[in-house]
């Protein structure tokens, strides 16, 4: 059926892609004719690859209401090793009031991922690690050994916050994470999100210090 108000030529230029993994919507710029159209479409001009905005994009909100609060460990193992020497970056949350700044270590090789934050009894208000691999995949955590409670956030490669953890209890070996495509994952304070005002949909800018 034609759509009101449109004429013949625009109603057949108009189509509907449904759940297609290879569909993707570009938007026409203003005043542009159905003739130059077509013209486009006969021969192509290779352009740059448009960022999908956040209302198609893997999501997962904060959950509600918050997490009950989650209490540091009673009693903490103590670790064999000392902990490593880890690279540091500063993690801003560019979308969130303030754009509040977290000093982070960086755990980018398996064995410094493994490690984490495990025997720590305590870390500064402003400050935590943040996990990084080469690519964008799905992302598990545990506590293991882990003594104080944390928020984890999710964190595509384009720093855009897919989802997050909160309150997550210390000492266990439940597995946790979202259903989204991660690069990074930064641990925090437990607590951090909801004082800061960070969310899922929001953006960070990692920058590693030399």
């Amino acid at each position: 059926m034609r759509a009101p108000g449109l004429s013949r030529t625009a109603a057949v230029a108009l189509f509907v892609c449904l759940g297609g993994p290879g569909c993707e919507r570009t938007e026409e710029p203003p005043g542009r004719t159905a003739k130059a159209a077509a013209s486009i479409a006969a021969d192509p001009v290779p352009t740059a690859p448009v960022a999908k905005p956040p209302a198609e994009r893997c999501l997962v909100p904060l959950a509600e209401p918050a997490a009950p609060e989650a209490q540091p460990a009673d009693d903490c193992p103590h670790a064999s090793e000392p902990a490593p020497i880890l690279p540091h970056a500063q993690v801003r949350f560019v979308d969130a009031p303030g754009q509040p700044k977290v000093q982070v270590e960086v755990a980018e090789s398996p064995s410094h991922r493994e490690r984490g934050l495990m025997f720590r009894t305590q870390m500064q208000a402003d400050r935590g690690m943040i996990f990084t691999w080469p690519d964008e995949a799905r992302r598990g955590f545990w506590m293991r050994n882990t003594c104080l409670p944390l928020d984890m956030l999710f964190i595509a490669k384009d720093g855009f916050i897919v989802g997050a953890l909160e309150q997550v209890p210390v000492m266990n070996e439940a597995p946790r994470g979202v259903p989204c495509d991660a690069m990074h994952v930064l641990e925090v304070n437990a607590g951090y999100l909801r004082k800061h005002g960070v969310r899922p949909g929001q953006r960070v800018e990692i920058t590693r210090k030399k």
